[in-house]
């Protein structure tokens, strides 16, 4: 009787053992699964930058552990990053701003069109965890406002508008050109004397975008030429200045909804002399 009861005894023993293992085992598992890495989704996921600038796609990382964090390009499954290293050959990838093991962020220097796609931020779980983003590489172009030939009548302004829509990168530079030279503006818009370059004033706005002006006050017949805005990191804008001497009607761009090119108007004067001539016979 008495081996019999040692039996039960430690039959409950080692059922009491297995049924605190499994407990522990589950509160074991419970906790793993509550502890595994997750993403911060509050970032942007669909970048446009201008071609030839840097590119950032910002990973957040929380509860990372001992898991690691790599960048893939999807197009290609190429892996551009492993951890803080660069597995790629072309060193325009690069993470950045590596403060801590929470920001796993990548940069592409001087993106290019072929850039642009979907990248994956990965972390090697099981099953694997990623969050995608899309990177669209624009090439950016200046637009001057107005027609491509522009005619105005000497002694009168020239007004000049550039315009580009995108904001370009700190350090971002832009230029005017007349005929090929860089064109000297003066400091003080109010500033006019004789000297053609005195006459010149530029006001250049980056606030939104980007909107530069260019007044010639006084136009002479020497402001005839090609005019062309020039910001760095984007395809120049160009109008060709035409200044008359008189008055012209159909060459004035105040009276002509699609001003004429020199040799048309220059026909129709040949054309009204010969008629004159015809009539006086």
């Amino acid at each position: 009787m008495e081996k019999y009861l040692h039996h039960i005894q430690l039959g409950v023993f080692i059922a009491f053992v297995g049924l605190a293992f499994q407990a522990q085992t589950g509160f074991a598992e419970s906790e793993s699964v509550n502890l595994q890495p997750y993403f911060d989704f509050n970032v942007h996921r669909n970048i446009t930058v201008p071609l030839g600038q840097t590119a950032f796609l910002h990973c957040h990382v929380e509860r990372l552990g001992d898991k690691g964090v790599s960048w893939i390009r999807k197009r290609d499954l190429h892996i551009l990053t492993v951890g803080p290293l660069t597995y790629t050959s072309d060193e325009r990838f690069q993470i950045y701003d590596l403060k801590n093991s929470t920001q796993w962020n990548l940069m592409i220097k001087y993106a290019q069109k072929r850039d642009s796609g979907v990248y994956e931020c990965q972390i090697n779980t099981e099953p694997k965890m990623s969050l995608s983003y899309t990177l669209n590489v624009i090439e950016l172009k200046a637009d001057i406002l107005g027609p491509s030939d522009l005619y105005v009548k000497s002694g009168s302004d020239i007004d000049l508008i550039c315009k580009l829509s995108h904001r370009l990168a700190d350090g971002a530079n832009l230029f005017w050109y007349k005929d090929g030279d860089i064109l000297e503006a003066a400091t003080n818009a109010n500033e006019i004397s004789s000297d053609t370059s005195k006459r010149i004033s530029a006001d250049t706005d980056w606030t939104d975008g980007l909107t530069s002006r260019v007044t010639i006050r006084r136009a002479v017949p020497s402001d005839t030429g090609n005019y062309t805005c020039n910001p760095s990191l984007a395809r120049p804008a160009s109008v060709y200045v035409h200044v008359i001497i008189g008055e012209h009607p159909a060459a004035m761009q105040h009276n002509a909804a699609s001003p004429l090119r020199p040799w048309l108007w220059c026909t129709s004067f040949l054309v009204s002399v010969i008629t004159s001539l015809a009539s006086a016979r």
